[in-house]
């Protein structure tokens, strides 16, 4: 009674100064103490778990009704051939069922909703409308970056020019989408950041309420570089995420047990790989896939023309495109360039 009194009189003043109904830190608090590690451990290890075969199409037929999973689309479309829920969680699709538009410069990566889109302008950035996270604890340290005179880290990571902007996109993969994500654009990863944080989580009445969700969770970052500067990719764990797996990063593993000192969190450690310097990937490539619904990160330089072809809450495919530089397209002979010009920064 007590903690259902202070959550109507935390809402009531927000209410009041006009604020969106936000978690206060002891609820923070409070969920970031249930064991949901353990709980996605379970999980993970109950959906690897063989499915007798009688039993696969109501199984799966039933979690398709649900969640409303085209099995069309997908490379077999009969549940006898997906040994666990695991397995069908990861259903890869028909080759012809996925577009990857050729002349946009950047590409939905994954099938999913959009949560949020925007211009990055100071160090903090939405993570829905009204709710924002910490760039820099979201990032960690630019210690990539040799500029150390610049006021903000959003001047501080970038590549290639002062006058550019730094955006994001927020894309939300549903229990029921594509769980493999793709490259969405020509770029080239040169450091893997682990950060081993909470599992909550990332569905949007959860991101509406929970300021630095995406800062607090465990998630996989990749930072590198496109023709437009600086990109980064970043996957990010939620509860009952079994694991999140890199194909072109073997070492990393996610949903681990992690000691803790006294006093310190798991969002605040991490692990930093560099990556082979002839790492490179190509638009639409594949890149990974979540065990369960996640969500999938993009903050990146481009000229300040830079337009995103999107709605907020839209519905997205992998390849569609997301934005573009002004009006113009990439033409194949500019995208035969984009490799040295990646190259030569």
């Amino acid at each position: 009674m007590i903690a259902a009194a202070q959550w109507h009189l935390h809402n009531r003043e927000l209410d009041r100064k006009g604020l969106p109904r936000t978690a206060a830190s002891w609820q923070m608090n409070i969920y970031c103490s249930l064991p949901l590690r353990m709980m996605s451990r379970a999980w993970g290890w109950l959906a690897d778990c063989r499915v007798p075969t009688p039993a696969r199409p109501l199984l799966y037929g039933l979690y398709s009704t649900a969640f409303g999973v085209n099995i069309e689309e997908a490379a077999s479309s009969d549940f006898k051939n997906y040994r666990s829920l695991a397995e069908f969680f990861t259903r890869s699709l028909k080759e012809d069922v996925r577009y990857v538009d050729p002349k946009s410069c950047i590409v939905s990566p994954c099938d999913g909703r959009v949560l949020h889109f925007g211009t990055a302008t100071n160090c903090h950035i939405e993570q829905v409308k009204g709710v924002s996270y910490s760039l820099e604890e979201f990032l960690g340290p630019a210690t990539w970056s040799d500029k150390n005179d610049c006021p903000t880290i959003v001047e501080k990571i970038k590549k290639k020019s002062p006058d550019n902007a730094l955006y994001q996109c927020v894309i939300y993969l549903a229990p029921g989408d594509y769980h493999r994500f793709h490259s969405p654009a020509v770029w080239k990863p040169e450091i893997r950041r682990h950060f081993s944080g909470e599992l909550l989580s990332v569905s949007p009445k959860v991101a509406k309420w929970m300021p630095g969700l995406f800062c607090l969770n465990e998630r996989a970052l990749y930072v590198g570089k496109w023709q437009h500067g600086f990109f980064s990719f970043t996957a990010v764990g939620a509860t009952n995420v079994g694991s999140v797996q890199i194909y072109m990063d073997e070492k990393l593993k996610t949903n681990q047990w992690v000691g803790l000192e006294v006093g310190t969190h798991r969002c605040k450690q991490y692990d930093e790989l560099v990556l082979p310097a002839d790492s490179f990937l190509g638009k639409g490539e594949l890149l990974g896939q979540f065990n369960m619904g996640s969500t999938i990160v993009l903050i990146f330089e481009a000229p300040r023309d830079f337009k995103f072809n999107l709605q907020p809450g839209q519905v997205v495919r992998m390849g569609q495109r997301l934005g573009c530089v002004g009006d113009k397209d990439d033409t194949i002979e500019d995208l035969n360039k984009t490799k040295k010009l990646i190259e030569s920064m």
